[in-house]
């Protein structure tokens, strides 16, 4: 099946303003709609990469997250890495993205907004009743919160990524992140955009 050129050409606009030295990770989040937004708003500011983190038994079903992959709107354009144990996902998360920062209420926090977001790491988001696990919290090289000034010092997740996304946006945009050509050269672009036209090619074989 022939791609048109003028779609390769918005795979290309597209991936070159992907941000691929950031990963989001949604730690035993259960509203699946929680979800679903967070991956809007990462396609929305370009974040390639979201980690699912299942440690809870009952979130355990991997298949779930596959059939997200392939299914339609932002979520079939975003890569997702599925993990039910928190030591091997902060390994990779680790070796791929460096920094740990975890979104976290304590005495140490740093606010959102005094935070430099221009380098490579990886935000990690808790569940909507518990929050960041302790276990993963260890693992946080700091915690950052977003400032409040009501009655309740919380935000719903998806709406607390949204708000973290688009600080990183405008910091990154300020430096120019988004301004850079597709390069063929970069094995991380090309790699993306082959696995992009599978799944274009994909969706239209099933028409």
């Amino acid at each position: 099946m022939i791609l048109l050129e003028r779609r390769l050409e918005r795979f290309k606009k597209v991936i070159a303003k992907r941000q691929l030295d950031i990963a989001i990770v949604l730690e035993n989040v259960h509203d699946k709609h929680n979800i679903g937004a967070v991956l809007r708003s990462c396609d929305s500011i370009g974040v390639q990469h979201v980690y699912i983190v299942n440690t809870d038994p009952r979130l355990q079903n991997p298949e779930k997250y596959e059939q997200l992959s392939t299914s339609s709107g932002a979520a079939k354009w975003i890569t997702l890495h599925y993990f039910e144990d928190v030591d091997s996902a902060v390994k990779e998360l680790r070796e791929s993205f460096g920094t740990i920062i975890t979104t976290h209420l304590n005495s140490d926090s740093k606010s959102l907004y005094s935070i430099d977001f221009n380098s490579s790491f990886a935000l990690v988001f808790g569940n909507e009743h518990e929050g960041v696990s302790d276990e993963l919290l260890s693992h946080a090289d700091y915690n950052v919160v977003i400032p409040q000034k009501g009655m309740v010092q919380s935000l719903n997740i998806s709406v607390a990524c949204a708000v973290c996304l688009f600080e990183i946006f405008r910091q990154r945009d300020e430096k120019a992140a988004y301004d850079q050509p597709f390069n063929q050269n970069v094995l991380a672009q090309q790699k993306l955009l082959e696995e992009w036209v599978e799944i274009h090619e994909a969706s239209k074989r099933k028409i």
